[in-house]
């Protein structure tokens, strides 16, 4: 018996994220080229919706990923975050233009996206791996 067999013997986890887990167990990580193959396979968009992203943390990212325990990946992610940010409005500041709204409402949904992506397999490694790193980006395929 895999160790997602055993936590799921004990209920502690729902059905979706035993789905993700039992995925993950069988294809390897998203930089994998069998999860590639294997997510291309899923019959439909939300399975795939439902493996490779996450609703719940592309809308509350931050307090999310601090509720699951991953907080070390949280404050790389947000400190990630915050230095982009910085540089952009030192930029601006130094060009003597305002921050465009444009921008700012697309790095915005680029980071909530950023969050969807890389929660999943984050909580896996950390629930079934035991592997709580501070690297958040560790086995995806950007």
């Amino acid at each position: 018996m895999n160790t997602t067999e055993q936590l799921q013997d004990s209920g502690k986890y729902s059905g979706k994220w035993q789905a993700r887990f039992d995925f993950f167990d069988s294809y390897g990580a998203p930089s994998d080229p069998r999860y590639k193959a294997a997510l291309k396979a899923l019959p439909t968009f939300r399975k795939k919706l439902l493996i490779n992203g996450n609703l719940i943390a592309f809308f509350f990212g931050p307090i999310y990923l601090f509720v699951l325990g991953l907080w070390k990946k949280n404050l790389a992610l947000l400190g990630t975050m915050f230095l982009i940010y910085a540089a952009l409005c030192v930029i601006f500041a130094i060009l003597g233009m305002q921050f465009p709204k444009a921008l700012d409402n697309g790095l915005g949904l680029g980071f909530s996206c950023m969050y969807a992506i890389v929660t999943n397999y984050a909580y896996y490694l950390k629930e079934i791996k035991g592997e709580q790193g501070w690297n958040p980006f560790q086995g995806m395929r950007f």
